[in-house]
């Protein structure tokens, strides 16, 4: 792998996403790489209804707006050790390839993505949205299967 100048980092706020996200910074800073936050906000699909359709969009700006800020503290990770620290908050239906676009148009050189760890008859080893992510991305990926808390 080349020398990273830019990471992405996926944000779902869970706890596995925050643990991807402390190896992002720490990656960031070995580097001195710059650091992109990212949060995709589902698209809610409308219901057709007149009166729906407003509400609906009132719920996505909503969920935009919390995304940004619950991002931009986060983003004082980075900040707070010197990091030139960004965020992007996207709207899709399908998270992981809005990712790996987000990815490609900042030209990023790393994406950090974590794993719920979730593995059985009922899920893949790995989640959908990071399988997306590692299928697709034109760039380097590290896959941080998440520690299962007790």
């Amino acid at each position: 792998m080349k020398l990273a100048k830019r990471i992405l980092a996926p944000i779902d706020f869970s706890d596995p996403s925050r643990d991807a996200l402390d190896v992002a910074v720490d990656l960031a800073t070995h580097y001195r790489a710059e650091l992109l936050l990212v949060h995709v906000v589902p698209v809610i699909p409308s219901l057709g209804a007149g009166g729906a359709l407003l509400h609906e969009s009132e719920e996505q700006r909503k969920a935009h707006t919390d995304a940004e800020q619950r991002l931009a503290q986060l983003a004082t990770l980075g900040t707070e050790k010197g990091i030139s620290t960004r965020t992007e908050v996207g709207s899709a239906n399908e998270v992981g390839m809005e990712i790996v676009r987000i990815a490609q148009h900042h030209q990023t050189d790393l994406i950090v993505i974590a794993t719920h760890g979730m593995i059985g008859w009922r899920n893949v080893p790995f989640g959908s949205v990071a399988d997306r992510v590692v299928k697709h991305a034109h760039c380097a990926v590290l896959v941080l299967r998440a520690e299962h808390r007790k």
